[in-house]
C-alpha cells in the first residue's frame, strides 16, 4: 500500500489545498486483529541482537517482553529503530510496514490522559499503544507535515501496563524523539459583543444555508456583513446528508475604512484558516493570502484596499473533520491607524474608550 508524497508548498498554496477532498481511508485491519502477531513476538524463545547503539539515553526495547519501562511525564528521549526487528504493524490508515520497532512500557499509578508525541524524529513514524491484554488501544501514522506522529488525549487507566510501539511507515527507520506528557487545556475563548453570527447548530444532515458563500450556491451564496468592531462566530464540522465529512465555511464582506488597508485579528479555538479571496466572483474567486489561527493563539491578517471599497474574507476550520462539532472564533476589525499595530489585548482595551464615531 502507498501513499502519495507532496512537496513542500507555499501558505497560499497550502491554503488552497486544504479545500481539496481529506484522502480516503486506504488500510485494511487484518480481521484477526493484532492479538496473534503480538503474542508471538512475546513469547518467542529466540534471542534478539543487543541495541545497535547501547549508549543512546533510554533506547526503547526491541520487543514488547523486553520493552524500557518509563515513569510519566517523558519529556523528551531519543533513540533510533535502525537495526532492531520488525515485530508490530497496524492499519492506522496504512498497513504493511516492514519497518524495524522498538518498545517502551508504561503503568501510570491513577487514570491519567496523555498526548504521546514524536515531534522532532528524522523518518516517517509510526506509534500503537497496546494494554496488558495486548489489545490495541491507540495508533496514528501521520500527524505532523514531515509524516511525524502523535497521539492526543489518550486515556489510560491507574495500575494498567500499556506498551508504546515506535515503528515506521514502510521500510523507515532511524532517529526518533519520544514525549510523553499531560495534554494541553482547551481553548476557551471569551467574546461579549453585540454583533454574533447566528447560525444554526451544526448537525447530522446540515445544510449551510447561513453564510455559506460561494460554498452555497444552492441558497444563493449568502455572504454576512460584517461592520462592527468585535464579532463572535462559531464554526466546526458536521456529517452532509449524503454521508459526507463537512466543514462549516463563513464569507464575509467587509467594507474597508477610510485608510488603505484593514486589520483583522482573529483567534479560535480549534486550529482555522481565514483567507483574503478576490475576485467577488464565485466563478474565478481564488485565495489572495491566507493566515492559520488557534487554539487561543491570535493572527492578524492585513488587507490593502481602497477606501470604501468591499473584500471578501473566509473563515473555517484547517481539516474536514474535527474533535468537536462546534467551536468558537473571533474577528476584530481594527483601520483607524493603518501604520499602528497592536496586540488583542490592547485593542479590547481601547474597545470602550473611544468615541463612537471611530468604531466603524
Amino acid at each position: 500500500m502507498s501513499r502519495l508524497r507532496t512537496p513542500v508548498l507555499t501558505a497560499a498554496a497550502l491554503a488552497l489545498l486544504a479545500a481539496a477532498a481529506m484522502a480516503q481511508d486506504l488500510g485494511t485491519r487484518d480481521p484477526d486483529g493484532p492479538a496473534p502477531r503480538v503474542r508471538a513476538a512475546l513469547e518467542a524463545t529466540t534471542s534478539h541482537a543487543p541495541p545497535p547503539e547501547p549508549a543512546v539515553r533510554r533506547q526503547g526495547g526491541d520487543t514488547i517482553a523486553d520493552a524500557v519501562p518509563l515513569a510519566l511525564p517523558v519529556p523528551g528521549i531519543t533513540g533510533t529503530t535502525a537495526g532492531y526487528t520488525d515485530d508490530y504493524d497496524e492499519v492506522c490508515p496504512y498497513s504493511g510496514s516492514t519497518a524495524p520497532d522498538v518498545v517502551y512500557s508504561l503503568q501510570p499509578a491513577t487514570d491519567v490522559a496523555v498526548d504521546i508525541d514524536l515531534l522532532g524524529s528524522q523518518y516517517d513514524t509510526k506509534v500503537y499503544v497496546y494494554d496488558e491484554a495486548l489489545a490495541l488501544v491507540a495508533c496514528n501514522d501521520d500527524f505532523y507535515p514531515d509524516y511525524v506522529s502523535r497521539i492526543e488525549n489518550l486515556a489510560l487507566q491507574g495500575g494498567v501496563t500499556y506498551y508504546v510501539v515506535v515503528d515506521g511507515y514502510g521500510g523507515e527507520a532511524g532517529p526518533y524523539v519520544l514525549a510523553i506528557g499531560w495534554p494541553v487545556p482547551p481553548c476557551i475563548l471569551d467574546c461579549d459583543s453585540s454583533q454574533t453570527e447566528g447560525e444554526p447548530p451544526l448537525v447530522h444532515g446540515y445544510q449551510d444555508a447561513h453564510n455559506g458563500g460561494c460554498n452555497s450556491p444552492e441558497f444563493g451564496s449568502p455572504f454576512q456583513p460584517y461592520l462592527y468592531q468585535l464579532f463572535c462566530g462559531t464554526s466546526g464540522w458536521y456529517v452532509s446528508a449524503d454521508g459526507t465529512p463537512s466543514r462549516d465555511t463563513d464569507w464575509f464582506e467587509v467594507q474597508v475604512g477610510p485608510n488603505h488597508e484593514v486589520e483583522l485579528f482573529v483567534d479560535a479555538e480549534q486550529p482555522t484558516y481565514v483567507f483574503e479571496l478576490a475576485p467577488r466572483d464565485c466563478g474565478e474567486v481564488a485565495v489572495v493570502q491566507s493566515l492559520e489561527v488557534g487554539p487561543c493563539n491570535e493572527g492578524v491578517l492585513t488587507i490593502p484596499a481602497e477606501p470604501g471599497s468591499v473584500v471578501w474574507v473566509w473563515i473555517g476550520p484547517t481539516t474536514f473533520e474535527g474533535p468537536v462539532d462546534e467551536y468558537g472564533y473571533t474577528l476584530f476589525r481594527y483601520w483607524w491607524t493603518a501604520t499602528e499595530h497592536h496586540t488583542w489585548s490592547a485593542v479590547k482595551a481601547m474597545f470602550d474608550e473611544r468615541p463612537a464615531s471611530e468604531r466603524f
